[in-house]
């Protein structure tokens, strides 16, 4: 499975705890890089869009919820 497909199967809680911990994980390789303590780099960069990703699906499911409440009404 790839990493978003992986994010997908998590629920919403566990959607925001991601968020979170990545978000954290993102400022401390930030912090580590201007220290010169980050041998990769790349890894700020991968972090980063991990977080997109989880944004994306917490979009996408306020969406659908969304459009499932308006074709109710």
């Amino acid at each position: 499975m790839t990493v978003i497909e992986d994010i997908r199967t998590l629920n919403d809680d566990q959607l925001n705890e991601e968020l979170e911990n990545v978000r954290r994980e993102v400022f401390n390789l930030r912090f580590r890089a201007v220290t010169r303590q980050l041998s990769n780099t790349n890894e700020v960069g991968v972090a980063r869009r991990k977080v997109a990703q989880v944004l994306t699906v917490l979009r996408e499911r306020q969406l659908a919820e969304a459009q499932s409440e308006e074709q109710t009404e």
